[in-house]
């Protein structure tokens, strides 16, 4: 027989510990401008500043306050709604409206999205519906919303929720379909199923497209509900922003209009910012899932 090879041992290595401070680059300290210019909030009020800025150049130039008033006429007509108590009241009266059909919307396309997770024929539902509705215009329901609501805010409400629920259920369908096998088994191996198994595996793992829905359900929202008041708000009495926007239109009262828009803009800023934002911190972003 063929003798075996010597076994020879391996040479032992010991490499010393690298101390922290030998490693300059980890810890180098940011200069005092990379700890400013590193805050996101101060490069969007940079953004928002120079944007304003063009603006009110831009208006000085035309000179022409029926066309475009300048940015500081359109705060100073903004001011002084605010501190009359015209704008919050109008803003109050939309949003109160707006939460209504929103939080109707949200409900619908929870149970249309269930059942399609759940159920074949759900799934098939789902489908065909958002389909058929979902490129269809909110607004464009406003006519039969009068006929078979009336005037008030019943009719907007029915566009409000039409604008909400489908793309909700688009995004929290989407993001149920895309949660990984393994995480359907573990679902299954702990024996949930039904609502259970939707509430404690699919939603958690669905988070981010869900909270995605969410968003864009809030903006066809607010579009859709200053649409419709522009169009019959006085008459239904809800007289929100849309109705105070074209009410000061009819009086030329050209920054009121630029207040009024401005009133929309801000209060999707605190929205996107007080609630969406803080909730992908404390969930998404929190829990590693944000890319």
């Amino acid at each position: 027989m063929a003798e075996r090879p010597a076994v020879t041992a391996r040479p032992e290595f010991v490499r010393e510990a690298v101390r922290e401070h030998d490693i300059g680059v980890v810890l180098k300290p940011l200069t005092a401008w990379e700890r400013i210019w590193g805050n996101g909030w101060l490069r969007k009020g940079l953004i928002l500043t120079a944007l304003a800025l063009l603006w009110q150049a831009y208006g000085s130039y035309l000179n022409n306050p029926l066309i475009l008033p300048t940015f500081g006429s359109t705060v100073q007509s903004f001011a002084e709604r605010v501190v009359t108590g015209e704008l919050p009241g109008k803003a109050w009266t939309s949003v109160k409206v707006l939460l209504q059909g929103y939080a109707i919307g949200l409900v619908l396309a929870l149970a249309f999205t269930i059942a399609a997770i759940t159920t074949r024929i759900g799934n098939d539902l789902l489908e065909l519906l958002t389909a058929m509705l979902n490129p269809l215009p909110a607004i464009a329901l406003l006519p039969l919303a009068l006929i078979w609501l009336g005037l008030g805010n019943p009719s907007i409400i029915f566009v409000l929720v039409h604008a909400v629920m489908w793309p909700i259920a688009l995004n929290t369908h989407s993001g149920f379909q895309a949660v990984s096998g393994t995480l359907r088994m573990v679902g299954r191996n702990y024996g949930l199923t039904g609502i259970r198994y939707v509430l404690q595996i699919l939603i958690p793992a669905a988070f981010p497209s869900i909270l995605s829905g969410l968003k864009i359900g809030w903006a066809f929202a607010w579009r859709t509900l200053i649409a419709a008041e522009l169009v019959f708000g006085t008459t239904s009495g809800s007289g929100g922003l849309g109705w105070f926007i074209y009410e000061n239109k009819n009086t030329l009262d050209i920054p009121a209009v630029f207040a009024g828009l401005f009133s929309v803009i801000l209060i999707g800023l605190l929205v996107e910012s007080l609630i969406f934002r803080v909730a992908e911190q404390r969930t998404v972003r929190k829990w590693g899932m944000h890319a």
